[in-house]
């Protein structure tokens, strides 16, 4: 299956993960690296990357 550069960039792009309890939150990256965004559910600061399949 071929893979949509507007899907792709629409599902992956800003979408960060929490590390403790896996919510997901579309933030600018420089905001996540800086520690200014909280996880809306658990109020921890710790995020990864959204994983691509």
């Amino acid at each position: 299956m071929a893979k949509i550069p507007e899907a792709q960039n629409r599902i992956f792009k800003n979408v960060f993960v929490c590390k403790k309890c896996g919510t997901k939150v579309r933030a600018d990256p420089q905001k996540i690296l800086k520690g200014k965004i909280k996880c809306r559910k658990c109020k921890k600061r710790a995020f990864r990357p959204l994983k691509k399949k």
